[in-house]
């Protein structure tokens, strides 16, 4: 008999099970375009659902339920309840545009994306291979139907194909590298993998090839290349409010996945693990950045640019085990946690001007849509500004402390080897800065090709504004959000 403790672990998953039944069921009572309803119902279940998580956050200990395949700890509450606000925070800047778009038209757009949170949920606390492919498949099922939510818009459904397809090939590496990895060491539990792995008694040519395999499906989940085609293809045809839905939110779950698989289940392979991070991190900032220069398309640069951003958070899980010492673990995976909070928070501010901006007919995602923007609204150009400094690495914001703390791990990792990843890393980011600023010439020094008033409700406007001022916050002050995943971290070894 399972005890109450086990559904007290997963209490925010069940009610957020529960209510999203509900509201696609009370959905089809809804009959306005903008589904009213539905929103604050769909808000009301975040709200609540994200202050579970962070009471658990609160209570600082590690629950491991139903046969150890699902832990609640600090990193998880915390990711959890983080990527709860993401998605509020998205539904929000998104309602406007997809009403225009007569995509509210069934409600999906809600349902769809409270699915897909239970995916990455479930990706978040999965202790075990099963519970982990299960909260992937419950992500990114419902992120092919939110991409061709547009039925009738070629270049949607060209991409939701892609995306399938390209999808389902990188769970099938996943699948198959998970399949190996138990056949080499007969456990599907992550204690269970490492313990075994411990030995030192198995097959190293099973394990091997089964870890080659997982790496490759984790990179393509983070758009690391060589497995990064999908990014610019799905972010540039996906309909503007789902591809903050895929580039916010579920970045969260892919760390949280890549530290399960890899640090929690298979760290005596970190040397070997490492080195493929560090050769994916190395393309992924050379690619990302070379070609988001060459871009004109907004939302094909910010896919170039997540790129590159995912080189650095892997960098950073590069540098955690130098040799036989693991003094820089908690440093080097605390900065990857960090990095990636920060990345979506200011992911979701760029996006939210560029949906604001956009009406009816017309989608505002070229680089020159954003000419003279200062003129147009200085309060929406200033929070552009402030997103792509940040994206930059430019101080006193929120992105110049995340690299910044990502470098200090590598340089603590000590050795040529880092020292000269380091370098690279800085050079890049320097390229980086060009096609950052470039959008910031164009908002204030470029003639306005558009005239029309930006009218945003005033809950976008709210949300908007409170969102680029926790960038520049964040920067100044940054200890709170740094020491709390710390913290998270250090309670793994715990």
């Amino acid at each position: 008999m399972i005890e109450s403790t086990h559904w007290a672990a997963v209490a925010p998953e069940l009610l957020l099970l529960s209510m999203t039944g509900l509201i696609a069921l009370f959905d089809l009572a809804v009959k306005t375009p903008l589904r009213g309803a539905t929103y604050r119902l769909s808000m009301l279940t975040l709200v609540v659902v994200a202050a579970l998580h962070f009471v658990q956050a609160g209570a600082a200990e590690t629950v491991y339920a139903f046969n150890d395949m699902i832990v609640v700890d600090a990193m998880s509450s915390l990711l959890k309840g983080f990527a709860t606000l993401a998605v509020m925070v998205t539904l929000v800047y998104s309602r406007p545009y997809a009403g225009a778009r007569d995509m509210l038209r069934g409600g999906e757009l809600f349902t769809l994306s409270l699915y897909a949170l239970l995916g990455m949920f479930v990706m978040i606390s999965g202790h075990h291979f099963l519970t982990l492919y299960l909260g992937l498949e419950l992500l990114t099922l419902p992120g092919y139907a939110l991409v061709a939510l547009r039925r009738d818009e070629l270049r949607s459904t060209e991409a939701a194909m892609k995306y399938f397809v390209l999808g389902s090939l990188a769970s099938g590496f996943l699948l198959y590298g998970l399949s190996l990895v138990y056949g080499a060491t007969g456990s599907l539990d992550l204690a269970g993998v490492q313990q075994a792995i411990s030995t030192g008694l198995l097959d190293k040519n099973v394990l091997m090839l089964g870890l080659v395999f997982v790496v490759a499906g984790l990179a393509f989940k983070l758009g690391a290349v060589p497995f990064h085609m999908w990014v610019p293809d799905v972010y540039h045809g996906a309909p503007t409010a789902i591809t903050l839905m895929i580039g916010g939110a579920p970045k969260l779950a892919a760390f949280a996945i890549v530290m399960r698989l890899l640090v929690e289940g298979m760290l005596p392979l970190v040397w070997h693990w490492q080195q493929m991070l560090m050769v994916l991190a190395v393309a992924s900032l050379l690619v990302g950045n070379l070609a988001a220069v060459a871009q004109t398309n907004l939302k094909r640069m910010l896919a170039f640019s997540t790129i590159a951003q995912m080189g650095f958070v892997l960098l950073a899980f590069a540098s955690g085990v130098v040799g036989q010492d693991g003094n820089n673990m908690n440093a080097a995976y605390s900065s990857a946690m960090f990095y990636v909070i920060t990345y979506v928070l200011t992911t979701l501010a760029a996006f939210g001007v560029i949906l604001l901006l956009a009406r009816e007919g017309f989608e505002s995602e070229e680089l020159s849509d954003l000419a003279g923007l200062n003129q147009r609204s200085p309060l929406y150009a200033g929070i552009m500004t402030v997103c792509m400094f940040s994206l930059a690495g430019v101080p006193p914001l929120v992105g110049f402390m995340s690299k910044f703390s990502v470098l200090q791990s590598l340089l603590n990792a000590g050795g040529g080897v880092y020292l000269g990843l380091t370098v690279f890393a800085v050079m890049m980011s320097l390229i980086g800065a060009f096609y950052y600023l470039r959008v910031v010439k164009v908002m204030y020094f470029d003639v306005p090709t558009q005239t029309a008033a930006i009218d945003a409700p005033s809950d976008v406007r709210l949300v908007l504004t409170l969102n680029g001022a926790l960038v520049l916050g964040l920067g100044l002050m940054p200890g709170g959000l740094m020491t709390l995943c710390d913290q998270a971290i250090l309670a793994l070894w715990h």
